[in-house]
């Protein structure tokens, strides 16, 4: 089944599409056979990266050569599960490789990192080679880093409109589309799957796409996921938002802003979060969506991401300036990020939490309720129909009736059950007091490193569990919080890191 294929500026060649068992998660991969001697593998290996086609389909992946005949034969293409899945073809038939030419955008890149600013033309070329896969991991982080740099206000608003227009764009037929977003940093503020039932049960249409974590022990889709199934097509999403008013789901499987996937599948290992990128990611996608009207929270604190007034004031300018200019309407509220809120840091621990408050359970995490009624009631408020000022009490009625909740039993039945196991993890480790006093300050970000070292959000039921909170009396010996895990080297990585440093500081009495 070898064929020459003519054009460009080398041969392709036409072997057999295998679609391989190994899910090589964002990143096209090609297996050739050391054997493949019409392709001389050898020689493509020099390539940076290599062009499979099918018809008019073409993907770039990254080469590596395989030597088990038992996997793969000398005629056979072996594709990585990402890779067969963009190609879209069948199994066993034709595929063409041949060496690939480097992006033109990589100049552009490259004078990024020189400090040159770059024009929307240049920044919608590289936003399209992001989606097409041309760039390697290294290529993209250069990208970020250089943006991380120094990034304009005018180029923030160009990328972000470069990735909108580079995936789906969705219309809801509507004027009013709300939706709620948090710029993350604060452990356990799982406020979203609350809110998302308030809203919807009001009346208000909120299709909520969320990310799954980047730097976080977990994300809202990480969170909601231990409820319901998140991976929904359009198609699904569009059947769960006409009969609940609401849906809660992962945004990567819509294909909004494609680029911003591919960027932070690069950001999570190096903890890349940049203030521009923060609303180029947040922007595009909420853009993408069809939200007409947005709430945005910015929590402010020591160890969250925002640290000082100062931070959070350009941050807020920045969102005004880009989101006006794309026709959404946004309120937003500075809020406290002095420490964690809810109990629970991690999925399974989190969903827990959520449902103690939707179910108005006694002892349910009272800050994180009072959060989520209060930005709810901000987002009511964008309803005509509803008196100036009432949109906090109406929260507070829809969620202490057992509306909210009733409505978040539709979500979920709607989107189907969950995939994952939801099982707290069995093991588990207490941090005590080592002195008596006070909690004088608890850590976000330490908190967070802890419950990411424990498994989460990999592993579901990994994660924190907080016991107390700043202001508390303690004695020595007096629990903290609790560390869960399933993998047993993860689950030791994070008691060695929470017993070198808890998070929580303390003071004497």
């Amino acid at each position: 089944m070898l064929e020459m294929k003519l054009g460009g500026t080398a041969p392709a060649i036409a072997l057999r599409a295998k679609a391989l068992a190994i899910d090589t998660v964002h990143e096209n991969v090609l297996l050739l056979s050391r054997r493949c001697v019409a392709l001389r593998p050898e020689r493509m290996a020099a390539a940076r990266k290599v062009e499979v086609s099918s018809g008019d389909r073409l993907i770039l992946a990254k080469l590596i050569i395989c030597d088990d005949t038992a996997l793969l034969d000398h005629d056979e293409a072996g594709l990585t599960q990402p890779a067969f899945r963009r190609l879209g073809v069948e199994a066993g038939a034709a595929v063409h490789v041949a060496p690939a030419r480097a992006p033109l955008s990589l100049d552009a890149i490259r004078d990024k990192v020189r400090g040159e600013t770059l024009d929307g033309a240049r920044l919608d070329q590289i936003v399209a080679d992001l989606v097409a896969h041309r760039y390697s991991d290294m290529e993209t982080a250069a990208f970020l880093v250089a943006c991380a740099s120094f990034m304009t206000p005018d180029e923030t608003l160009d990328l972000t409109r470069a990735m909108i227009a580079a995936g789906r764009q969705l219309s809801w037929g509507r004027s009013l589309v709300v939706d709620k977003h948090c710029i993350g940093g604060v452990p356990g503020n799982r406020t979203s799957l609350i809110l998302a039932p308030i809203v919807a049960a009001h009346g208000l249409l909120i299709p909520k796409t969320s990310s799954r974590a980047i730097t976080s022990p977990a994300g809202t889709a990480d969170t909601m996921e231990v409820f319901a199934r998140v991976d929904l097509s359009e198609d699904e999403m569009r059947r769960t938002v006409d009969h609940c008013g609401a849906c809660i789901v992962w945004g990567g499987r819509v294909d909004l802003s494609p680029a911003d996937d591919v960027l932070i599948s690069v950001e999570r290992p190096l903890s890349i979060d940049t203030l521009e990128q923060m609303t180029a990611s947040i922007l595009s996608k909420k853009a993408a969506a069809g939200s007409s009207h947005l709430v945005l929270d910015i929590p402010v604190g020591p160890s969250a991401k925002v640290r000082d007034a100062g931070q959070a004031l350009r941050l807020r300018k920045l969102f005004e300036y880009v989101g006006g200019r794309l026709g959404l309407t946004l309120e937003i509220l500075v809020t406290d990020g002095s420490q964690p809120i809810g109990r629970g840091v991690g999925p399974v621990l989190e969903a827990r939490d959520v449902a103690a408050i939707l179910e108005g359970r006694s002892g349910a995490p009272a800050a994180l309720r009072e959060k989520a009624i209060r930005l709810a009631g901000r987002v009511l408020e964008f309803d005509p129909a509803l008196d100036g000022g009432r949109g906090e009490a109406r929260a507070r009625e829809l969620l202490e009736s057992g509306a909210a909740r009733r409505k978040m039993d539709e979500i979920i039945e709607m989107q189907g059950p969950s995939p994952i196991r939801r099982e707290l993890g069995s093991l588990c480790y207490e941090v005590v007091a080592r002195t008596s006093g006070w909690i004088e300050a608890v850590d976000c970000r330490r908190i967070a490193t802890i419950a990411r070292l424990s498994g989460a959000p990999t592993d579901p039921g990994a994660g924190v569990e907080l016991l107390r909170g700043a202001g508390d009396p303690v004695r020595a010996g007096d629990p903290l919080f609790r560390i869960y895990g399933v993998d047993p080297a993860d689950f030791g990585f994070a008691r060695e890191a929470a017993e070198e440093d808890s998070g929580f500081r303390l003071a004497r009495t």
